[in-house]
């Protein structure tokens, strides 16, 4: 087993999939003068997500009734796993890591949801080994990017609850709110804008900043600090009054609009108007992604080579936001991707040994790579919009810099050896 795992692992990373990857995450590093287009990489995203979703779709109104229960049950099932992993993540990161909380949940939320380029790269990689896969595996794609957003925005919301500042800083955590106002009544700091002109002279005269400049040995202590403490109390009730203010004007975590963002996402829609097409033209009679369609089926593989060298460009670029995120936040990125395949590759092998069939390899690879993969489109979408707190680089960082890299070039082949490996020992009968 560990020759064909040597064997396998050391093919894989010469494809030309993942040679196309390499090619890209060099350019950055060898300083070559290109920028992918974007409005090139739109397209093959596009065309990518609409050509999964199709022959998901096709492949799905193909199956009988008790495999189309069968698939249902195994989304449900990739379903809460992702959710149970989004918190786990979450877990992890505190335990393990300096994160800010507001970082953790959402870093959590990226790796709650699953990658379409990792999903994607891996169908290719086991279409070329000629390795077979469920054929409802494209929906689960879908089904599994939703729980990672629902675990960031529970997260937040909860830390929100319990006192996270505007800037996504908790009370026990540097920079939320320092205590500057004593410091000021004291004689120190610069005077607050909040005070009256009088006061403000007050303090500037007695502090040498203008006025008199009157030796600090002659302020009248008593008074100044009776003037300036009924100042901060209007100003600290103004701050309060803003505060209560803008909490009544927030909008509930599950708004209508943020609801939209995490179902009609443009990458959710274009997978699942694929997958409906694909179903509804399969129930007619009219199959598209035959063998030898051009446009699915044979340039597939090309536009999936042009997608991996702009993800090569992307992934080296955020490696450099990883410098001030600390070494055990880079092992996360590397380790939890195993660690979250590994309980996928267990999962589904005991909804397998539950049904009484087995699953083929390429199913448990597909199901490894949706549990162990993090979000770079979905998530980051909901966390613009609803988590503005959180530093929008970090988990882009770990997601496409550390997992999707180690994913596409490592993960694959040993996510495989570890299905053969639990199929052997436990065999299901």
């Amino acid at each position: 087993m560990l020759e064909d795992f040597l064997y396998n692992f050391a093919h894989n990373l010469f494809k030309p999939l993942l040679l196309f990857f390499y090619m890209g995450f060099l350019i950055p590093i060898l300083k070559v003068p290109f920028e992918f287009p974007k409005a090139v990489y739109q397209g093959l995203t596009l065309y990518l997500l609409v050509a999964i979703g199709w022959h998901g779709g096709e492949e799905l109104a193909s199956l009988s009734l008790a495999e189309f229960g069968q698939a249902l049950g195994f989304m449900a099932i990739g379903f809460v796993t992702n959710l149970i992993i989004g918190i786990l993540a979450y877990f992890l990161l505190r335990k393990a890591t300096k994160l800010r909380q507001v970082d953790a949940a959402t870093v959590a939320g990226f790796y709650g949801s699953d990658s379409a380029g990792t999903f994607v790269t891996c169908m290719g990689v086991i279409a070329a080994a000629n390795i077979a896969y469920a054929a409802y595996m494209p929906v689960m794609l879908a089904v599994m990017e939703i729980p990672g957003c629902l675990v960031a925005l529970y997260l937040v919301s909860r830390l929100r609850q319990k006192g996270m500042d505007s800037h996504g800083n908790m009370p026990h955590e540097r920079g939320c709110q320092p205590a500057t106002k004593l410091a000021f009544a004291m004689g120190g700091g610069e005077p607050s804008d909040n005070l009256s002109g009088e006061s403000r002279d007050w303090h500037n005269q007695y502090s040498g900043h203008g006025g008199t400049g009157t030796a600090v040995a002659e302020m009248p202590q008593t008074s100044v600090k009776r003037q300036l403490a009924t100042e901060f109390e209007v100003a600290d009730d103004l701050e309060i009054e803003a505060e209560e203010e803008t909490v009544s004007k927030k909008e509930p975590i599950f708004s209508k609009e943020l609801l939209h963002e995490v179902f009609l996402n443009p990458g959710l829609y274009l997978l699942f108007g694929g997958i409906v097409i694909g179903f509804l033209g399969r129930l007619q009679g009219k199959a598209v992604t035959n063998a030898d369609d051009t446009l699915f089926v044979n340039i597939f593989h090309g536009m999936l080579c042009l997608f991996l060298l702009e993800m090569g460009i992307t992934a080296c670029k955020r490696l450099r936001d990883l410098k001030a995120a600390g070494w055990r936040f880079i092992l996360f990125g590397v380790l939890a991707p195993n660690v979250f395949a590994i309980i996928g590759i267990s999962v589904a092998h005991a909804y397998s040994i539950l049904l009484g069939e087995p699953f083929a390899l390429g199913t448990y690879a597909l199901f490894a790579v949706l549990c162990g993969a993090a979000s770079y489109i979905a998530v980051p979408a909901v966390q613009r919009l609803a988590i503005p707190e959180a530093s929008p680089t970090l988990p882009l960082a770990a997601s496409l810099g550390l997992t999707f890299t180690y994913n596409v070039t490592i993960g694959i082949p040993v996510y495989m050896l570890v299905a053969q490996a639990i199929m052997t020992t436990f065999p299901v009968t």
